[in-house]
């Protein structure tokens, strides 16, 4: 699987998330205590049972959350009053069916039935109402022009962009000759030009002459929609500079002091181990990836090791991991020594974890990714003070319910369904897992817990891997096999040695083995990205496939073995049945799927005919980047100009003509003068795309199907089939956007 930064959000809650659990979980015995007590101990309910009705929560807050992003357009103030009105009226429902039912007017079972469905009503109500609130929360002015002059604001990140360029995000934005209420609350803008001299702290304000536009939408219908991600990041432009960079204000204090302080320790990072070695260590201690080239990212995606360079749940349950195990023994150790401690060491050990953790967050810059881990460990924490379960699907249900509260938007991120999955998986396999450990023996656990749970993380996400990045990793589980063991016991460790250590100047030994740690991951990634056919593109899936796929699965785990909570009836079952069947219908759809037979950018720049040797573009340079994300939806590996070489097009370079079915023609106009060329041409029976604005009729409409600028910026990328003879047109942008 190839997978980007933001997504394994903890995929392989792995390497710790089976081990963890018996260092975190309260009641955890020994291998040796477990097998004197195999044949006494009775058998535990399905995880799924324990959960009870909980779990179903976040599953139903997660409908209404899908159903608002599914839906047209946005919603308006009476389909929300509507909506409000629904969710008053099951509850009123659900709460009235228990009197009902004791005063014999309904039998028990309708009468939960009816409670169940009032309160699951209410909340698919309240997860659609909450990413409508979200929305509105981050609402913020969207660039909708093309700009270019200065750009003033204060500097609140530094990364690095998919070009390897410096990249500078701004908030407190002025631009010149526009009202405040037009200004987008942020901007990112690229430094064209390496940087000669030192960048800017965080939090100065900054001014650069930049050319700025708004986010762009999907390349395609159906394709990731970075306009929307730019909206709840309330990013509101985008665009390069060429020139120098000047302080126009001394550094701000307060928190840019803290931020400021964790970009001063991953330069020291990076001068001490040095290389991409340090780079890699920083962006693991600190999230400053802008030292990691993009070459380096390159090699991450291929072997699907990128996740270990983004901060997220396999970072943060190792580092809690070890710090409760750490503190647990030398509490223990302390204990044993005669120290006047308390009997529950184990709070004490969860509550230096949790410290810990919060502090990592911090370090690391607070990302979204980060936070949704920090949540999803420190619910696991908390488990462990208020001696409950740390690792089930009870606690998981509570994490994510908190998150998706928090944040609405995270439940279409690949990070969030990909690390839920995995440790949604990583959970029921425990109790097999426990049951089966006694019998292993000891020096095989170990290895055996790996293998185990590498795998059951690489099944689970593989497919939601593939479904947003269209790419699949053929030896990712051997990467990781080599990889993630090395990043748990040398480099996380060693990372809180030598952040411990810091402070008296003593973090040279600690650093040196997280250099060595590093250096082997990224050997690993060269190794296994190196190898034939370690990468296969995969055909982008309809846009159901994902939450059929998910719910399917969601529906499964939950009834399987009564995990409905109804005793005595078939709801479980059906509720098996159903998810099985979801995905099935997923599978169903993704496997005949089929790709638009014309795809045209959002600008006019470039249009993709689909041949039977694959999409043929019209140009072999221009709209580079929708090209290219047209191409990687389609499960094609080729390049934009060996695409343009395939037959289709005929004619001049800046005139491109292809035949399509039913005695149609496409015609592309590009450069100076298209626009008139365009017009010259425009007949019936014609789809004709255009660079510049064509001149219309003085009278009626054009005889042909016309795609100019203004109509492209109107409707966003197009994708056209045909249908009883006749184009059949899909927009990407969102109506009323």
């Amino acid at each position: 699987m190839t997978v980007p930064a933001s997504a394994l959000s903890g995929q392989i809650v792995a390497a710790t998330a089976v081990s963890v659990p018996a260092a975190v979980s309260r009641s955890a015995p020994s291998p040796a205590r477990a097998s004197r007590h195999a044949t006494r101990r009775p058998p535990r309910p399905a995880a799924a049972g324990r959960a009870g009705l909980f779990a179903w929560v976040p599953v139903c807050l997660a409908v209404g959350i899908t159903a608002w992003f599914a839906w047209p357009t946005p919603p308006t103030l009476w389909q929300t009053l509507a909506a409000a009105a629904v969710a008053l009226a099951s509850l009123a429902g659900a709460r009235a069916a228990q009197p009902l039912a004791q005063r014999g007017h309904l039998g028990w079972a309708v009468a939960d039935t009816l409670r169940l469905t009032g309160i699951a009503v209410a909340l698919i109500v309240a997860g659609a109402g909450l990413a409508g609130l979200r929305s509105v929360q981050v609402a913020a002015p969207v660039l909708e022009w093309r700009y270019y002059g200065p750009v003033e604001g204060r500097l609140v990140a530094i990364d690095r962009s998919a070009r390897d360029r410096i990249r500078l995000t701004l908030d407190r934005v002025t631009l010149r000759d526009v009202a405040p209420d037009r200004t987008p609350a942020r901007v990112r803008l690229s430094l064209m030009d390496a940087a000669t001299e030192p960048l800017p702290a965080l939090g100065q304000r900054i001014m650069l002459t930049g050319h700025l536009g708004p986010p762009p939408g999907p390349a395609a219908p159906g394709s990731f929609d970075f306009r929307q991600h730019a909206r709840f990041e309330r990013l509101g432009a985008v665009g390069y500079s060429r020139t120098p960079v000047m302080a126009v204000g001394p550094p701000q204090g307060g928190i840019w002091n803290m931020h400021r302080a964790r970009m001063a320790i991953s330069a020291a990072i990076q001068s001490r181990i040095g290389g991409q070695s340090g780079a890699v260590a920083a962006a693991l201690m600190t999230g400053d990836r802008s030292g990691i080239e993009e070459a380096t990212n390159d090699l991450m995606r291929a072997s699907n090791l990128y996740h270990i360079i983004s901060i997220s749940g396999l970072h943060m349950s190792m580092l809690a991991g070890f710090v409760y195990a750490a503190l647990r023994w030398a509490l223990v150790l302390a204990q044993g020594l005669g120290a006047p401690l308390p009997q529950a060491v184990h709070k004490l050990a969860a509550l230096g974890a949790l410290a810990a953790s919060a502090g990592y967050l911090w370090l690391s810059g607070g990302g979204v990714a980060t936070e949704r881990a920090f949540v999803m460990v420190a619910v696991m924490l908390c488990a462990i003070l208020a001696d409950r379960r740390a690792i089930s699907l009870r606690t998981v249900a509570l994490a994510a319910t908190i998150i998706l509260i928090y944040s609405p938007e995270a439940l279409t991120s690949p990070g969030f369904q990909m690390s839920f999955a995995a440790t949604v998986a990583l959970i029921l396999v425990y109790d097999p897992w426990s049951r089966l450990s006694p019998h292993v023996p000891a020096w095989l656990r170990p290895v055996l817990i790996l293998l185990i749970s590498s795998f059951v993380a690489a099944m689970v996400t593989a497919p939601i891997a593939a479904a947003h990045f269209n790419r699949m990793s053929q030896y990712g589980l051997l990467a990781n096999l080599l990889a993630v063991p090395v990043m748990g016991t040398l480099v996380m460790p060693a990372g809180v040695v030598g952040a411990l250590l810091a402070p008296v100047g003593l973090a040279g030994p600690a650093l040196w083995i997280m250099g060595v740690g590093t250096a082997w991951m990224l050997a690993v990634a060269r190794f296994v990205a190196g190898l034939d056919g370690a990468v296969t593109a995969i055909t982008l899936p309809p846009a159901a496939v994902i939450p059929l796929m998910g719910f399917g699965a969601v529906l499964g785990v939950l009834c399987w073995r009564r995990g409905l909570g109804a005793r005595g009836t078939a709801a479980p079952a059906l509720g098996f049945a159903a998810g099985l069947t979801m995905l099935a219908a997923a599978l169903a759809l993704w496997v005949t799927t089929s790709r638009p037979l014309i795809l045209i950018a959002s600008e006019g720049e470039a249009v993709g005919l689909m041949t039977p040797q694959g999409r043929a573009i019209s140009k072999p340079s221009g709209g580079a980047f929708s090209v290219s994300t047209w191409l990687l939806e389609d499960g094609d590996t080729a390049t934009q100009s060996g695409a343009a070489a395939r037959p289709g097009w005929t004619g001049d370079r800046r005139d491109r003509r292809a035949a399509l079915p039913h005695g149609w023609t496409i015609l592309h106009f590009t450069g100076k003068g298209s626009g008139a060329r365009a017009a010259a041409l425009c007949q019936p029976r014609h789809i004709v795309v255009a660079t510049e604005k064509v001149p219309r009729p003085a009278t009626g409409d054009a005889p042909c199907l016309l795609l100019d600028p203004p109509l492209l910026r109107a409707t966003g990328a197009l994708a056209i089939d045909f249908s009883n003879t006749r184009p059949d047109i899909t927009a990407s942008r969102r109506a009323a956007e």
